[in-house]
C-alpha cells in the first residue's frame, strides 16, 4: 500500500514539474517573441523619424527595414512550431528511444503519432531556422554597405560577404534535405532510422548549421570593427559602438550551447537545444536592430544622463554638398564630403535636396574620421577668405573650402578643429 502510494506521489509530483516546465518555457518562448517584434517596431520608428522629414516616408525605408519583417514573419513561424512541438506533440519525435522501445510502440498509438508529426514539424523548424538567420545576416550587410557609402575598401568586403552568407545558407539548406536519405526516414520510428535521419539531434546538421555561424557571424562582426577604430572617437565610444556592432557573438554563444547540449546529452539535449534555439532566434533579432536604434535610446536617455551618452543636438547646422565623397551612418543617410557650410540657425529650416539630409542618424564616418550629429540646413553662400586666418575658428559663417576633407574632425558635440596645412588661400 505504501509502494503504490509513493508511486502516485512521484506521478503527482513528476506531472506539476512538467506543468511549471512548460508554463516556464511558454512565457519564455512568447515573451522573447513580443520583445523581438517590438524591437523591430522601434527600428523601423527610428528610421521613418529620422528620415521623413526630407525623404518622406516612403522614401524612409530601406531594403534591410523591409527585409527585417519578412525575417519577423519566418520568426513568427519558427516560435509557432516551438511552441506546438512543445505543447501538442509533448516535445517528441523519433530520437531518444531505444530499440525495444521502438519494436513496441504501437503504430496506432497517440505516442506514435506524435513522434511522427514532431519529426516532421523539426525539419521545417531547422528550415524556418536556416531562412530567419540568413534573412537576418542579410539586413546586416545591407545596413553595412550603406554605412560605409563612397569607401570602397570596404564595401568589397560587404560584397564577399554576401557571398559568404549565401554559401552557409545553402550548405545548410541542403544538409537539412540531402543528409537524410530516403527522405521520409527523417519521421521513421522503427526501426532506427540512425542518427543523420533524426533531425532533433542529428549530428551532420547540428555541426554544419554550427560552423556556418561561426564563418559568417565572425566575418560580418570583422567588418564595421577596423573602420570604427580607425576613427577618432574616445575609447570609451569605440568600445560602446563596437559592443553594439560586435554583438553577433552572443549568437555565436546561444549556438555554442546549443551544439553541445545535442552532442553531449542524446537524451533530454534535444530539448535544452530547443530552448537555446529560441534563445538564439531572439539574440539575432535584437542585434540586427540594435545599431538602429542605438541613437535613439542615445537621444531619450540624453536628458537623464547628458553628455555621458553623447553629444546634443545643438543649433549649430552642416550641409556637406559634395558627392565625391559618400558615407553612411548608424541609422542613415548619405553625405559628401569636400566643401562644408556652417551656419548657426532656427531649426526650422530644412535641406532642399533629400541627397544631403543629416536627419537620418547620429554616427557617421567618412574616411576613417567620426562625424558628428547633423540636422538639414541651407544657408545662403558666403564665401570666406580664408587666406588671413589659419583657424577655421575665425571664419565668419559661410563656406570653408577644404582641399583635404581628412582634416577636418567634427565631434559629438560640435567643436570643429582643422589642421592649418588643409586650409589654402
Amino acid at each position: 500500500m505504501s509502494d503504490s502510494s509513493d508511486a502516485a506521489a512521484a506521478a503527482a509530483a513528476a506531472a506539476k514539474a512538467m506543468a511549471a516546465a512548460l508554463a516556464q518555457f511558454n512565457t519564455e518562448l512568447w515573451t522573447l517573441w513580443a520583445i523581438g517584434v517590438c524591437l523591430t517596431a522601434l527600428r523601423t520608428y527610428a528610421r521613418i523619424a529620422a528620415t521623413s522629414r526630407v525623404s518622406g516616408i516612403s522614401g524612409s525605408l530601406r531594403p534591410d527595414d523591409i527585409l527585417v519583417w519578412v525575417a519577423i514573419l519566418v520568426y513568427t513561424t519558427q516560435s509557432t512550431l516551438a511552441f506546438w512541438v512543445v505543447n501538442h506533440v509533448n516535445g517528441l519525435a523519433n530520437n531518444s528511444m531505444t530499440d525495444e522501445e521502438r519494436a513496441g510502440l504501437d503504430v496506432t498509438s497517440i505516442e506514435y503519432a506524435d513522434r511522427v508529426l514532431g519529426s516532421k514539424i523539426q525539419v521545417v523548424g531547422w528550415t524556418m531556422y536556416i531562412i530567419l538567420i540568413y534573412f537576418l545576416r542579410l539586413c546586416m550587410l545591407f545596413f553595412y554597405n550603406r554605412l560605409t557609402e563612397g569607401l570602397t575598401r570596404y564595401r568589397i568586403r560587404i560584397q564577399v560577404g554576401f557571398g559568404v552568407i549565401t554559401v552557409v545558407f545553402i550548405a545548410s539548406f541542403l544538409t537539412v534535405y540531402l543528409e537524410c536519405r530516403p527522405f521520409y526516414k527523417n519521421w521513421q520510428v522503427n526501426p532506427d532510422p540512425g542518427n543523420a535521419c533524426q533531425p532533433a539531434i542529428a549530428f551532420p546538421l547540428v555541426w554544419i548549421t554550427f560552423a556556418s555561424s561561426v564563418i559568417s557571424d565572425l566575418y560580418l562582426i570583422m567588418i564595421p570593427l577596423p573602420m570604427l577604430w580607425s576613427t577618432t572617437l574616445k575609447p570609451v565610444k569605440k568600445i560602446a559602438s563596437s559592443i553594439v556592432l560586435g554583438a553577433g557573438v552572443f549568437v555565436l554563444v546561444c549556438s555554442l550551447l546549443k551544439t553541445i547540449f545535442v552532442v553531449t546529452d542524446p537524451v533530454h539535449g534535444a530539448s535544452q537545444a530547443g530552448s537555446w534555439g529560441t534563445r538564439e532566434a531572439f539574440v539575432s533579432v535584437t542585434i540586427t536592430n540594435l545599431p538602429m536604434i542605438f541613437p535613439l535610446i542615445r537621444k531619450w536617455l540624453r536628458p537623464l544622463f547628458g553628455s555621458a551618452v553623447g553629444g546634443s543636438y545643438g543649433d549649430q547646422k552642416y550641409n556637406y554638398n559634395n558627392k565625391s565623397t559618400g558615407f553612411r551612418t548608424i541609422g542613415g543617410g548619405q553625405v559628401g564630403g569636400s566643401q562644408v557650410n556652417k551656419t548657426v540657425g532656427s531649426s526650422r529650416n530644412r535641406a532642399s535636396s533629400p541627397s544631403h539630409s543629416f536627419a537620418e542618424s547620429e554616427e557617421r564616418m567618412i574616411d576613417g574620421i567620426k562625424m558628428g550629429t547633423f540636422r538639414p540646413y541651407t544657408t545662403p553662400a558666403v564665401t570666406a577668405n580664408d587666406s588671413t586666418n589659419n583657424s577655421a575658428t575665425n571664419v565668419a559663417p559661410g563656406n570653408v573650402r577644404l582641399q583635404n576633407p581628412k582634416g577636418i574632425v567634427v565631434s559629438n558635440e560640435f567643436s570643429v578643429t582643422e589642421d592649418a596645412r588643409s586650409l589654402r588661400g
